[in-house]
């Protein structure tokens, strides 16, 4: 009986971890590394995401708040051995099932978030920023199309850089430190580096090349940056820089973006304009947007469609969309044509 009882219950956490899967992120993905991510790669990944998004540096932004809470629950499962095997079999219900059983606590499960901070950095943020070396961030301006920041899309880009490879022979180096505390006074401690290692394998620099997939979420705003950790310029000694894609929005032939609205011109005849029309224009994502009307439109007038502008990012609201209207007035008319107007408008 209690065998069945195991197994159902395994039976469910599974059931559950496929749901939590396609309803939310995973803890990998929250770390933005792969499932067979090493224990270094999962301490760099949370390093560096921890550091970006401490509340100290984003007073006031309760979106990266979350994402510290979010990256330092994953980083306190996937950092525990046991626990990570868990989450792999169960998910989150395994490892709620794990704590509420006796298991280990940490992070949103029992740890305070600050703690692992503390305990991971042994200091503050800008302490650690300072005593590790890196290589040169890559910053690349790149261009996303109007319908790709509207629906969310990707794009693939070539990324060539240097890559360290092993060479023959050995060299002076200054890869690993040893960090002691020296007393200087009664009460009084300072932190002392010293260099303990001498010589290492011999290294060279190799230009290698790939694609790399830049994923374009809906409402990204000029500026916005797709970052890829450790993927900028490498360094002897040290942690490579970051490859920051910095989003700006292409030119499009129909619409103009003005932060989350849309405008656009659109160009009417003359009767038109005085006794009305019925007209559609097609969205960025081909649904129509009825801009007819049955009164007067005057030269130059802008009309305001609401909620037919561009998405917020992480948000389900839309801007809105400005139509300024354009009159075509004919070149020339015939003395007919003359009387009958004067004796309608005159």
């Amino acid at each position: 009986m209690a065998n069945r009882r195991g197994k159902l219950f395994f039976l469910l956490c599974a059931l559950s971890y496929a749901l939590a899967v396609v309803a939310g992120k995973s803890y990998y993905d929250i770390l933005q590394v792969p499932k067979s991510a090493s224990e270094e790669q999962i301490k760099r990944a949370y390093r560096k995401l921890a550091l970006k998004y401490h509340p100290d540096k984003n007073p006031g932004n309760e979106e990266a708040n979350k994402r510290f809470t979010e990256i330092s629950n994953a980083y306190e499962v996937l950092s525990d051995s046991e626990k990570r095997g868990i989450y792999d079999r169960y998910g989150e219900e395994g490892i709620k099932q794990h704590m509420a059983n006796g298991g280990r606590g940490g992070g949103g499960m029992g740890m305070n978030i600050q703690d692992i901070f503390s305990q991971f950095f042994g200091g503050g943020p800008m302490e650690e920023e300072e005593r590790v070396v890196k290589g040169d961030d890559v910053v690349v301006e790149l261009d996303a199309t109007l319908e790709d920041l509207y629906m969310g899309g990707s794009l693939k880009v070539w990324r060539e850089k240097n890559v360290i490879k092993p060479a023959p022979g050995k060299r002076r180096c200054n890869c690993r430190n040893e960090v002691y505390h020296k007393q200087i006074g009664p009460g009084m401690f300072q932190q002392m580096t010293e260099q303990v290692c001498e010589q290492c394998q011999n290294v060279k620099y190799v230009r290698e090349g790939y694609f790399l997939t830049v994923d374009i979420e809906k409402g990204m705003q000029d500026g916005q940056e797709v970052v890829f950790y450790e993927d900028g310029e490498p360094i002897i000694d040290g942690e490579p820089g970051d490859l920051k894609f910095r989003i700006r929005t292409a030119p499009h032939d129909i619409f103009r973006r003005e932060g989350n609205d849309l405008h656009t011109t659109v160009t009417i005849t003359l009767v038109q304009a005085l006794v009305g029309f019925e007209k559609t224009i097609k969205h960025l994502d081909e649904h129509l947007v009825d801009i007819g009307t049955k009164g007067i439109t005057k030269p130059k007038e802008v009309r305001r469609f609401k909620g037919e502008g561009m998405p917020l990012h992480f948000s389900t609201k839309k801007g809105d969309l400005y139509v300024t209207f354009e009159v075509l007035f004919p070149t020339s008319l015939t003395e007919d044509q003359k009387t009958k107007i004067k004796a309608v408008l005159g």
